[in-house]
């Protein structure tokens, strides 16, 4: 059995990132972090049995990916214990809204953008229900 360990990403601006992603997820922690060849700064954050790994490559501005557009990622799901209160702490920043999915029998859905508009989604799952519910 696989298990996904990380993602690994270009950010115009790590330092920002790293902001987005404490506020999201104020548990997690920078795990490691430093310089190799061509990438001028890396780091990994997360927990202790998941990351996403952030590289400075010296671009300094954002992608022209559009996400359900362009191939590539759509977003990033991460599952959360109280959306609530990480929709207020993200709100509380200014942080940018995209789409949400609140009628869901079975789970609460919210996207938020980063600086560089890497999309994130959180979602929470209520107790009891069944995750794989993939009804609409």
């Amino acid at each position: 059995m696989g298990t996904l360990e990380h993602v690994n990403m270009v950010s115009s601006n790590v330092d920002l990132t790293v902001e987005f992603l404490l506020t999201a997820m104020p548990e997690w922690y920078i795990r490691g972090e430093g310089t190799s060849g061509k990438c001028l700064r890396w780091l990994h954050i997360g927990d202790s049995e998941t990351y996403i790994a952030i590289e400075d490559r010296g671009i300094g501005e954002k992608s022209n990916h559009i996400t359900y557009h362009h191939t590539g990622v759509n977003h990033i799901g991460i599952v959360v214990e109280n959306i609530e209160e990480l929709v207020s702490r993200m709100r509380a920043e200014g942080y940018k809204e995209g789409m949400h999915s609140l009628d869901h029998p079975s789970r609460l859905r919210y996207y938020f953008f980063d600086h560089d508009d890497v999309e994130y989604e959180f979602v929470s799952y209520h107790e009891g229900m069944d995750k794989n519910d993939y009804s609409d």
